[in-house]
């Protein structure tokens, strides 16, 4: 099933074409992430998405209603957001934050708490929102964002102000959700992050999407060459040598035994061969793929 779909989506603001004919299908319980430049169009396109902005030609459709439509009032009732910056009640407590947006979102109010048990907000329900820390209040707005067991989740910029082990207990709860169905569109200019923690993404440039597919798809669309790193027993630097003399590999870097070089990608299993024939001569191999940072940049440039 498709929960998102776009289709011939743009939007005008006076001369500037901000989002530029999208066409894109986001999969029912996939975790679909969205990446691009500041100005690259994503941010406008959540908002539509989302039905806080209209396209100015178009359609969008989240879980069959469109988001202009009379309808799409009672689909938001299952779908989530939380926006990049949240802004909250200071002198409301967490547990009184949640009941309020509960009621917003006609969501039962015996949720609250085991909603902020899930983002790990427990022990601070009773604390008003002024003495939160930045990451609680990202928490909690991941929390509201929750509530009322929504289908299609938007998160923007998610990750912001969360310490390492938040950062881990987050994924831990998207990947929970995912496996409950729960379809996940999210946002990050942590592209390390994105690029474990993903099905698909969109790589967006001046309005228009550069790229769509898994992260390593877009590896193997892109022509990006493979890094590799060896560690050779000191005797055979000379065999290795000879192993790779008829082999693309470029950029050799030597060092007390250790060879840094690039090669293209048909050359991976090639080079493997060569150097799998030299046996115990080989000590460690490790051949690295390009990040989602390489592939961004070679996308959307």
């Amino acid at each position: 099933m498709t929960a998102v779909r776009v289709r011939g989506v743009a939007k005008q603001f006076g001369a500037v074409r901000a989002v530029d004919g999208v066409d894109l299908d986001v999969h029912a319980g996939e975790v679909f992430g969205l990446i691009g430049h500041n100005g690259a169009g994503k941010s406008t396109l959540f908002k539509m998405m989302l039905g806080l902005l209209r396209p100015t030609a178009g359609q969008i459709l989240v879980r069959g209603a469109a988001t202009t439509g009379a309808g799409f009032r009672a689909a938001r009732r299952g779908i989530g957001y939380l926006p990049e910056n949240v802004v909250l009640y200071d002198n409301l407590s967490g547990l009184e934050t949640l009941r309020f947006f509960a009621r917003l979102k006609d969501a039962p109010p015996q949720e609250c708490e085991a909603v902020l048990e899930r983002v790990g907000l427990a022990h601070a329900a009773g604390r008003p929102v002024r003495e939160y820390s930045k990451g609680m209040r990202q928490r909690l707005g991941f929390a509201q964002a929750l509530l009322g067991h929504p289908r299609v989740l938007f998160l923007d910029e998610p990750t912001t102000g969360l310490d390492p082990e938040a950062i881990r207990d987050f994924h831990a709860t998207l990947e929970d959700l995912r496996a409950d169905g729960v379809t996940i569109i999210l946002t990050s200019h942590i592209l390390a992050e994105l690029q474990e923690n993903v099905d698909r993404l969109a790589i967006m440039a001046s309005g228009r999407v550069r790229a769509l597919g898994s992260v390593q798809e877009l590896r193997e669309r892109t022509p990006l060459p493979l890094r590799l790193d060896l560690h050779a027993a000191p005797h055979a630097v000379a065999d290795v040598h000879r192993a790779l003399a008829d082999l693309p590999v470029d950029e050799h870097v030597w060092q007390e035994g250790r060879l840094r070089a690039r090669l293209p990608r048909e050359a991976k299993m090639p080079v493997l061969g060569a150097l799998a024939a030299l046996g115990s001569a080989v000590i460690d191999l490790r051949i690295h793929e390009p990040s989602l940072e390489d592939v961004f940049f070679g996308c959307a440039a």
